[in-house]
This record gives structure tokens, C-alpha cells and sequence, in this order.
């Protein structure tokens, strides 16, 4: 926990909490791997308080459509308070600000000399956005977007070309708003669905930047979130927005990868690398039967991502 106790916090006027601010300056996250994105309202100061030991890969800190206007400044003291008095966390963090035209700018500008890992800018429409953001953003620190209107859908795959934008995380809801479809559609089995989930996907990546699936919001339901994993998986995604520590914990195992996938990677790697020295790039191997240079650059993918 950040501090031994919170109570005498809750009692502190938005004023007082601005004079508490700590001068802790957490170093920036070395994780690369990323599998479960929680997401903690920064009004829940008791979830505040143990961002530096949670079990999450990454920690979205929220200030935009769970909190409501009259409660952003608090929210965003909060966030402000809190990061200035970490001094480490298991967790790469990220701040999800409101749209740049509705608060979003002066949030960055408030929160760039505390220590977090990314940016997260709500409903972004643009990719000039993106480079405004690179221009007020501090250094070190990553930009994330929140893909959520119809017009960044259409046109994610040509976002490339700021270095520190790294991660797009599809917000469904919104998304299917935007293009006037029902958010009834978010069944497991939705063809329409599908093909929204593979088109960011593929978009991503196409842009050079991490995808994230959507958030589910019935916390309660693990089987349908667990289901939701399994098909995201196979989709070929390699981190989950998740709600709640129940979340975490089933998008961490699914999204791992297992030991059978490493030692086959590792094999693959040895072998090959092997036979290279022989300039042989294409051989039957006695256990994984043939190999050449495409499965060698998937087993390092793999092992990348172990």
C-alpha cells in the first residue's frame, strides 16, 4: 500500500490534498508482456492506495466516462496525490484522460511531471491527435488511445509513425454507438462482432501498435469473460481490459503463454539456428517434423512474448 492509511485523506479538501503532494518518483516499468489491463476509478481511494502491489499487468487510472464533471478535478487531485507518493509498482500505469477538446489537454498538461507510464486519450478521432498529444505529453512517457469513434475505426491502420504511440484499446460499446449499430450485438458467436474485434486487430498492427480487447462489464459472469478470453486468444490478442481482480486473474492465465508453446519455440530456435550454420533454412526435424524460416521467426515471436 502507498499509505500505511487513507481515512485521514478522505477527510482533506480538494485544497489540502493539492498541499500533500509527495515528491516519489516511481522509475518507468520495465514489463514488456502485457496480458490483463485493469481499469480503477481514481474516486475509490482505497483502490488508489494499492496500485504499487496488484496483480494486473497494466492499471488504467479512469477520469473519463465512469467519473462524472463535477467530480473530475477530485478524480484527477487524486491521481496526482497518489502517483506522488509511489515509489514503485508491479503494474504498468496509465492515466485514461477525457477527449483533448473536453478536458483532456489540461489533464496532461497537470499530470506530466508525475511519474506513471502512458497517456490514455479518450474517443481520439485522428491521427493529428496523436502527434499533438507527442507535443504536450512529458518525455518517457507512452501514448494509448481509446478507439471508440468510427472515424479512428476507419482509418487506425494509417496511425503509424509517432514512436511512443503503442497501444490501441477498442472501447466496443462506444464503438458500436458511433457506427449506429445496437450494443446487443457483443455475443461471443456475433459474426458483426467478429469482425469488428479482427479489423482492429489487424489495423494495430498494420499501425505497429498493441491491441487491446474491450472491457466486460458484467464483472460477476467469469464464464462469459473466461469464453470472451478464449475467443480473443484465438483471434490472435494478447491483452484483455479486465474489471476487477477476478478479471486479472483469469485473463493472466489464458493470455500466458504456456510451457508446451516455449519449449516448442525454444527447440525450434536451437534446431534452426543449428542447421543455418550449415546454410540449411528448410529441414525435417524429428520432433516438430518440418522447419524452415517462417516457423523459425513464429517461434521467436513466442518466445518474445514468454
Amino acid at each position: 500500500m502507498i499509505f500505511k492509511e487513507i481515512g485521514f485523506i478522505e477527510e482533506l479538501s480538494l485544497e489540502e490534498r493539492l498541499k500533500q503532494f509527495g515528491k516519489e518518483r516511481k522509475i518507468p516499468c520495465s514489463k514488456k508482456i502485457f496480458r490483463s489491463n485493469m481499469m480503477l476509478n481514481p474516486l475509490r481511494l482505497k483502490h488508489l492506495n494499492r496500485i504499487d502491489n496488484l496483480d494486473a499487468d497494466m492499471i488504467t487510472l479512469n477520469l473519463e466516462d465512469a467519473i462524472a464533471p463535477a467530480r473530475k478535478r477530485e478524480a484527477l487531485v487524486n491521481i496526482a496525490l497518489f502517483l506522488s507518493h509511489l515509489k514503485e509498482s508491479n503494474s504498468f500505469i496509465i492515466v485514461r484522460t477525457n477527449p483533448l477538446d473536453e478536458g483532456g489537454r489540461e489533464e496532461i498538461k497537470f499530470l506530466n511531471d508525475f511519474a506513471f507510464d502512458a497517456v490514455r486519450v479518450a474517443k481520439v478521432k485522428s491521427f493529428d491527435e496523436i502527434v499533438e498529444i507527442d507535443k504536450i505529453l512529458s518525455p518517457n512517457k507512452e501514448i494509448h488511445i481509446s478507439l471508440e469513434t468510427k472515424e479512428a475505426f476507419n482509418s487506425l491502420n494509417s496511425f503509424g509513425g509517432v514512436e511512443r504511440f503503442t497501444t490501441a484499446n477498442i472501447g466496443i460499446l462506444d464503438l458500436l454507438t458511433s457506427l449506429g449499430l445496437p450494443q446487443s450485438l457483443v455475443e461471443e458467436d456475433n459474426p458483426t462482432i467478429h469482425y469488428i474485434l479482427s479489423k482492429f486487430l489487424i489495423d494495430s498492427k498494420m499501425a505497429g501498435v498493441n491491441p487491446i480487447s474491450f472491457m466486460f462489464q458484467e464483472y460477476k459472469d467469469t464464464k462469459r469473460f473466461e469464453a470472451w478470453c478464449r475467443v480473443e486468444k484465438k483471434m490472435g490478442f494478447t491483452t484483455k481490459a479486465c474489471m476487477g481482480p477476478l478479471q486479472v486473474e483469469i485473463a493472466n492465465k489464458i493470455f500466458s503463454v504456456d510451457n508446451e508453446a516455449y519449449i516448442r519455440a525454444k527447440h525450434i530456435k536451437t534446431v534452426f539456428e543449428n542447421s543455418a550454420k550449415n546454410n540449411e533454412n528448410g529441414f525435417m526435424d524429428v520432433k516438430y517434423g518440418f522447419i524452415d524460416e517462417p516457423i523459425y521467426r513464429d517461434a521467436l515471436l513466442v518466445l518474445e512474448n514468454f
